[in-house]
């Protein structure tokens, strides 16, 4: 241990981060095979920026991550960051579902410590893998002063990005995490932070969503909206879930038989939009009981309704919870 470096800690999920597959390619890997110590081991420069300590949380492709799996991380660093010896936390996690882990930490871990997410899109056994990179980087982040109070960040390819906007937007792309409209709120050059920007969602310390006690998460569908979609689908998940998610064409429409059922559900429906970017108003609304969304992605909608569920607010106060967090 090295007192004179900010202790950090590390939490694997696994992921692409942490596949290996034939050597030199890029598809057909195993996610979730390195350890984490595994992956320091292979990263000795980290020695340089931080004290690091690992917990192997899992081992899994990030769309094997369940609620369960989120309630421990966030238990986790809410217990860890008691510590006055922790400077910081990284997640190292697979893409396909990293926003949303971000967004749910977002709103449900209680420190201003840094904590921060990152994965890559090349397994370790590529030709040119990014996880090593995007570690070493999100660990720099983690042990800076400056995110401190930033709320979750995601680091990945140079950028650091908040957990409010955060998504993936390719499927191979090695840039593929971005943030849409909003962009990037800082870079990482050569271990140094450099910060331009910050959200004024509110986030950790300041939401009041409590999941200490909590073993598990209501039940939120998310129900895509195309041409010819079945309305039957969407009585048929109204009927297992406690709250619903429209993926809504453009700013949030749907079919007139979509909307007879909507206006008679007793659960509440949230809209967003099937589009990458954009916002979705409550002047768009198709239905008056239901809530938009803002500029939140469906995925990220259900979070945050999943969280409402368990605090008991009422419909009619669901509207200002999306405008502010």
């Amino acid at each position: 241990m090295n007192e004179q470096l900010p202790r950090v800690v590390i939490l694997a999920t696994g992921g692409t981060i942490a596949g290996i597959g034939k050597h030199g390619k890029a598809a057909g890997y195993k996610p979730g095979t390195l350890t984490a110590e595994e992956l320091i081991r292979a990263l000795p420069e980290l020695r340089e920026v931080a004290d690091v300590e690992t917990v192997q949380v899992c081992n899994v492709n990030s769309d094997d991550i369940t609620d369960k799996i989120w309630l421990r991380l966030a238990r986790t660093i809410n217990e860890r960051a008691k510590d006055p010896s922790v400077a910081g936390f990284v997640i190292t996690h697979g893409t396909d579902t990293l926003e949303e882990t971000a967004y749910f930490l977002n709103l449900t871990v209680k420190t201003a410590k840094p904590v921060v997410l990152t994965g890559s899109m090349r397994p370790a056994s590529s030709i040119s893998p990014d996880g090593p990179m995007n570690l070493y980087e999100a660990v720099c982040v983690a042990a800076s002063k400056e995110a401190v109070g930033q709320g979750v960040l995601v680091v990945f390819s140079d950028r650091i990005y908040t957990a409010r906007f955060v998504a993936k937007t390719s499927t191979y792309h090695v840039a593929a995490i971005t943030a849409g409209e909003p962009g990037a709120i800082g870079v990482v050059r050569d271990g140094s932070i450099h910060l331009y920007d910050s959200t004024d969602k509110l986030h950790t310390t300041q939401t009041p969503f409590d999941v200490s006690e909590l073993e598990a998460l209501p039940r939120v569908a998310i129900l895509y909206f195309a041409v010819g979609a079945d309305p039957e689908l969407l009585r048929c998940a109204a009927a297992q879930s406690d709250g619903l998610v429209i993926a809504g064409a453009g700013a949030g429409e749907y079919s007139e038989a979509y909307k007879r059922i909507i206006e008679g559900l007793p659960i509440p429906v949230v809209v967003a939009s099937r589009i990458d970017n954009g916002i979705v108003l409550r002047e768009n609304l198709l239905c008056e009981s239901t809530v938009a969304a803002d500029n939140l992605s469906p995925q990220k909608a259900s979070i945050l309704l999943r969280l409402a569920l368990t605090r008991g607010i009422p419909r009619e106060a669901l509207q200002e919870l999306f405008f502010t967090y």
